[in-house]
């Protein structure tokens, strides 16, 4: 396929706060032609480009058989709370992002781009940190061509229909504290979620083989590369 062939998007994820600015770029990336956004419940949008594909997430593979795709994004993720358990929060930032990459491999996915979080590790004794940790493991060995793991710090923003209190008084107060965190603690920065929706179309358009990490530093460079095909 030429670099400049209009490409196939495959996007789960699209109605979360990063998600919902990721849909938005790419609708309007003239290097995409097709982008197939997949939710338990309709989006409520409308684009000639998008195709919104209404699914049973415990039946997502099955369901997205056949289907065919150049880039996978996966903006999959909950919050402990909103799971309500260690067991709930797994299923949903573990086994259904492996079950979306798996359908994104099976449609011939050569590119998978995923959000985790800052601080992501196996090993680590924190769930939330060590499930996010698990993932980018396995998400590793599934042979992808490209495998692209943003792992941002705490999101700024305002999420769309939704009123988070604790979530306005960091936002305020976390642009206070990024310029302390420098050195290794430089990727536990605070970044807006719009800023991480551009690296992730960033990383799409990067060209690179492998397994590649970016924190906070490496996400401000690639939303500022985001340009290069608009």
């Amino acid at each position: 396929m030429s670099s400049n062939e209009p490409r196939v998007a495959l996007l789960a994820g699209a109605s979360g706060f990063v998600g919902g600015y990721v849909l938005d770029s790419l609708l309007d990336a003239p290097d995409f032609s097709r982008v197939f956004a997949i939710s338990r419940r309709p989006l409520g949008r409308e684009h000639p480009r998008l195709a919104n594909r209404i699914v049973q997430f415990d039946k997502l593979e099955s369901q997205l058989k056949g289907g065919q795709c150049h880039v996978a994004f996966c903006c999959i993720g909950t919050t402990m709370k909103q799971a309500g358990s260690e067991q709930a929060f797994r299923a949903i930032d573990h086994d259904l992002v492996l079950s979306f990459a798996r359908a994104a491999k099976a449609a011939q996915a050569q590119r998978f781009v995923v959000v985790t979080s800052a601080g992501a590790d196996p090993r680590s004794k924190n769930f939330y940190l060590r499930v996010k940790g698990e993932v980018e493991q396995a998400l590793e060995g599934m042979g992808f061509q490209s495998l692209d793991i943003l792992q941002p710090g705490f999101l700024l923003g305002w999420r769309r229909g939704e009123l988070r209190p604790l979530e306005l008084l960091a936002t305020a107060f976390m642009p206070l504290v990024n310029p302390f965190l420098g050195g290794a603690r430089a990727g536990l920065r605070a970044i807006p979620a719009r800023t991480v929706a551009a690296a992730v179309l960033g990383a799409a358009r990067s060209g690179r083989r492998g397994v590649y990490r970016y924190n906070y530093p490496a996400l401000r460079q690639l939303a500022d590369s985001r340009a290069v095909r608009r």
